[in-house]
């Protein structure tokens, strides 16, 4: 095991995996318990920017589920889903941006939000 590998499973960080979605980033990370159990958390990420303090940040939400819920979690999450599917047209997929591909134009423009952000590569990582 290579001495980041092992630094991480100290720290009960197994696996991770981050998925981009327009405007959201999901993190699903695998962890493990003291007692080497493993579980997972899902961690919906946004940016927001902060009008008193003239900055922005990352408002994060987070769902830990656990081996023994995955059969139902899966079956519950399935089920919506070809509910949804079912229903509705779905969406074209979204293409993936590159860090490189964001701009400094308008994200939001409509009659009560007038919005520029930043260049996002400079604070990307400071999630």
């Amino acid at each position: 095991m290579e001495e980041n590998e092992k630094k991480d499973r100290e720290r009960g960080e197994i696996f991770s995996k981050a998925v981009r979605a327009g405007k959201r980033t999901y993190f699903f990370d695998v962890k493990a318990t003291i007692s080497d159990e493993y579980y997972l958390t899902i961690t919906e990420s946004k940016r927001r920017f902060n009008n008193d303090q003239g900055k922005f940040f990352y408002e994060k939400h987070k769902l830990f589920l656990y081996k023994e819920d995955f059969q139902k979690f899966n079956e519950g999450l399935t089920e919506v889903i070809d509910y949804i599917k079912s229903e509705q047209a779905m969406p074209e997929p979204r293409e993936e941006q590159s860090r490189e591909s964001f701009s400094n134009e308008p994200e939001v423009k409509n009659k009560h939000t007038d919005i520029r952000f930043e260049d996002l590569t400079s604070n990307i990582d400071d999630e």
